[in-house]
């Protein structure tokens, strides 16, 4: 019985060894051949698009922009023009280029999706700070530590500016940040959220309740799940260096009632620029508005919404003197405030029954468009892929599934027909080619804000990028024509250079309804946290006549299939400079 038994353990072991040998196998062969098909397209891809197979177009029309709709619909004997509902029946790009390319593409940004989200999880670790460490670590910040505090984020005590940084975020990136805004205090929340403001919170918590580790700083707490961790700031001020980006906004008629449009005013002899701002900075005011020795503070409102300047003549004089403006005109400055009455964000709370695509070729203004959207809505919007740098900038939605249905709208640069078809309805973003290819081509070389050096700019990668991706920015418009089921064009241009009207089109397109001060809100703070930094080229053309030869086609091809849906065709800016 015993050399039965054995025999047969012995067999079970031989059994186990040959299976894992078998499953290793077969995951080497597998990543072997995945490595091999990626070189394969690689190798295609980085050939590109011959100028005459990308997509069928007009001959004889590469160096002219969006031509009359006569000349379109007449178009001379040559390759046969994507048009109208007959052309999106029909594929939009040439068999011999776009499949590999575009399968290529979808591969990419799902590996990129998993690659964020494994190295944001590596990146988590576990907490093991509590409440009482608080008053440990405060002999290493500049600022005093008031204690624990509640905090609601729909009614929050400390009104002023808000900061996000769920990966660096320390105690004194927070401190210094607010102290640069002349704010008296700061305070940290789960973690990662920093708050500025000038008015004590009034409810206290017990500090065991201030618990979470701070995502840039072991053993230092910053707040907790509604806690804050409060430091008041008088100290680091007066060491610190004041922010000087008081921007000057224009000159603007007053409006009849200045007392009732804005709550807080000061009149002061001599008055300066400096002294109201730094009045209205202590009221948590974003506007600070001169008029002769009076100033005002408040918000953009209906009765005064900034949109329509007058000429600055009439504000004649210093920015700096209190006589630079009186009577009928005033002078407005925008103060270090953040303007919060459109920064409260949340989750859907109940599952979204319709699911909204906001979909764009990259670079084409997505996550500027996001800002906006949820700015405006109130509500989180999501991702189809994890990018950790939004994530870490507060754009909560990233982190939550894209099929939750918990987001007002799903980010997405997928152009296939299955991605397309999960969608009810989309918000189709198109920006100019020329625009999108080189904002993309700087986040690949230098992230969302960054600028591509003049070596990326003179590399060889820079022509096969245009060669790829020209097309693709084609492909991806014609694609989401043809099986997109409810859409709302949006052209980036018209955004830009009609935010109110337009937001409002989108916000109604989502089904959500806002006040106009929301909106307001938004618009004065339009550009949130996504200009481009650094060292900017002027003047600089990386596009040769080659390349604008092929970009041309596409925008050509691109106008004539919005056309044919009925949508108004391309901005005429898309005509190639």
């Amino acid at each position: 019985m015993a050399k039965a038994f054995f025999r047969l353990q012995k067999f079970l072991r031989r059994i186990q060894f040959l299976l894992f040998f078998l499953t290793a196998a077969y995951l080497m062969a597998g990543s072997l051949l995945l490595l091999q098909r990626t070189r394969l397209v690689l190798q295609q891809g980085s050939r590109g698009t011959p100028s005459n197979q990308a997509l069928p177009v007009l001959e004889g029309v590469s160096r002219v922009g969006i031509t009359e709709p006569r000349t379109l619909q007449n178009p001379r004997p040559g390759p046969r023009l994507l048009v109208g509902m007959d052309a999106l029946q029909e594929p939009a790009l040439d068999q011999r280029h776009s499949p590999h390319w575009l399968m290529s593409r979808n591969s990419e940004l799902r590996q990129l999706r998993r690659r964020w989200f494994h190295r944001f999880t590596s990146d988590q670790e576990p907490l093991q700070t509590a409440g009482f460490k608080a008053m440990k670590s405060t002999a290493e910040h500049k600022g005093t530590y008031m204690g624990c505090f509640t905090h609601d984020s729909r009614e929050r005590t400390l009104k002023g500016a808000v900061f996000y940084d769920l990966r660096k975020m320390t105690v004194g990136h927070c401190q210094e940040a607010c102290a640069e805004r002349a704010y008296s205090y700061a305070g940290l929340a789960f973690g990662a959220e920093c708050y500025c403001g000038n008015t004590l919170p009034a409810a206290a918590a017990k500090p065991e309740e201030c618990g979470s580790e701070c995502k840039g700083e072991k053993g230092s707490v910053c707040g907790g799940v509604n806690r804050l961790s409060v430091y008041s700031l008088e100290q680091l001020r007066a060491g610190a260096r004041p922010r000087t980006n008081v921007i000057y906004r224009g000159c603007f008629r007053a409006p009849e009632n200045l007392t009732d449009t804005f709550p807080a005013s000061l009149i002061q002899p001599n008055l300066t620029v400096e002294m109201c701002s730094e009045f209205c900075s202590k009221k948590e005011f974003p506007l600070a508005v001169i008029r002769g020795q009076e100033c005002y503070c408040g918000y953009p409102t209906r009765r005064f919404s900034l949109r329509e300047g007058t000429d600055g003549q009439r504000c004649s004089g210093s920015h700096n003197a209190s006589s630079a403006a009186g009577g009928d005109y005033c002078l407005v400055y925008q103060t270090p405030v953040q303007d919060t009455r459109c920064t409260d964000r949340k989750f859907l709370t109940t599952k979204s029954k319709v699911f909204v695509a906001l979909s764009s070729f990259p670079g084409a203004g997505n996550t500027w468009a996001r800002h906006l959207i949820e700015h405006a809505t109130g509500y989180y919007t999501g991702s189809y892929y994890f990018d950790g740098a939004l994530y870490n900038k507060g754009f909560k939605g990233e982190k939550d599934h894209w099929r939750s249905r918990r987001t007002i709208c799903v980010k997405t640069h997928e152009s296939g027909k299955t991605e397309i078809e999960m969608f009810d309805s989309a918000i189709l973003l198109i920006r100019n080619p020329y625009k999108s290819l080189m904002a993309e081509f700087n986040r690949k070389y230098a992230g969302h804000l960054g600028y591509a050096t003049d070596r990326n700019w003179k590399s060889k990668e820079w022509p096969d990028f245009v060669n790829s991706y020209a097309s693709w920015w084609a492909s991806h418009v014609l694609e989401w024509l043809k099986y997109g089921k409810r859409l709302l064009v949006v052209h980036y241009e018209d955004l830009k250079q009609s935010l109110i009207p337009k937001l409002k089109e989108m916000v109604e397109f989502l089904n959500v309804t806002v006040t106009e001060d929301r909106l307001l809100c938004v618009e004065n703070n339009r550009d949130g946290n996504f200009k481009r930094s650094g060292a900017k080229q002027k003047n600089f053309e990386p596009f040769t006549q080659e390349m604008k030869d092929l970009i041309n086609r596409y925008i050509l091809t691109v106008d004539e299939a919005l056309k044919g849906r009925n949508f108004s065709g391309l901005p005429r800016e898309y005509v190639p400079r």
